[in-house]
């Protein structure tokens, strides 16, 4: 029988497959989850199946809280041990630059064939869903004297979020017009453009009683458990228009894009934490 207590050679191990999975995932290239799983478990002390795809959730749910992508399909987990964290703090330098490409890559738009398909229930309910798993003191990964939060840095890929806001345009017509509401679909605007960035929304649409619905747009082309940042102001108005406010998170944006939406008050769906403090004297 296995010990209880994951041993350094069995974590180390199962951080680096972890980690070459993530690197294969940034390139673009195929990978076979389930082999990978048997192979690793030969050089483990009898693992189980279920228990490598665990270990493998919480090295994401580190990864997140390290402001860091986690292999797509893996769940971020948290409550990981100690050892973990500092395992995967000591082998992921070498991928950073990686990561760094690839959060400020620019993002081409992207057409979907069956847009009304890409539409997922959100993840979890309630302030206490899966988003944002880890404590909020692991929120940088450290890279030399630099730290540096990655998906903080996706966020602000002006590219990725322009893409986002197209898809999510043709998405909302397509609703409108499957509803029968073509007048509507024609006056769908994408207000970021018209208007700016200080709206508090991105795009507005309509019900089908032709109400205003304010829709957030927030891209990710990583999981669907990836952080999103989102300003006070947004968050504010989210509040003050919760009758009519939608955000929309799309993610795995770069080979399949699927959105969830979180309807009325950010608030009630998300744990929100704060990332950065005004000093004043």
């Amino acid at each position: 029988m296995p010990s209880r207590h994951w041993s350094r050679i069995e974590v180390e191990a199962t951080v680096r497959d972890y980690l070459n999975m993530l690197t294969l995932e940034l390139r673009g290239e195929p990978f076979n989850k389930a082999a990978r799983n048997r192979e690793l478990r030969v050089r483990l002390d009898g693992r189980s199946h279920g228990a490598v795809e665990r270990k493998h959730q919480n090295v994401s749910a580190v990864l997140t809280s390290l402001g860091c992508p986690y292999v797509n399909g893996y769940k971020p987990l948290r409550h990981a041990q100690d050892m973990l964290r500092d395992v995967v703090q000591e082998q992921l330098p070498p991928l950073l630059d990686l990561v760094a490409a690839d959060v400020v890559a620019h993002q081409q738009p992207i057409g979907v064939d069956d847009l009304l398909g890409m539409r997922v229930d959100p993840p979890g309910n309630g302030p206490a869903s899966e988003i944002g798993e880890e404590p909020a003191e692991y929120v940088v990964a450290h890279r030399g004297s630099r730290t540096v939060n990655y998906l903080q840095q996706e966020s602000l890929n002006r590219s990725l979020g322009d893409a986002g806001e197209a898809l999510v345009m043709e998405y909302e017509r397509a609703r409108l017009r499957q509803a029968g509401k073509d007048q509507l679909a024609r006056n769908v605007e994408q207000v970021s453009k018209t208007v700016g960035d200080h709206a508090g929304y991105d795009i507005r649409s309509y019900d089908l009683a032709g109400h205003d619905r304010y829709v957030e747009v927030k891209s990710t082309r990583y999981g669907k458990l990836t952080p999103f940042y989102i300003s006070v102001g947004e968050v504010r108005f989210s509040s003050a228009n919760r009758h009519a406010y939608h955000l929309y998170r799309l993610f795995d944006f770069r080979r399949r894009p699927k959105l969830f939406m979180l309807p009325g008050d950010v608030r009630q769906h998300v744990r929100l934490d704060a990332i950065n403090y005004r000093a004043h004297f």
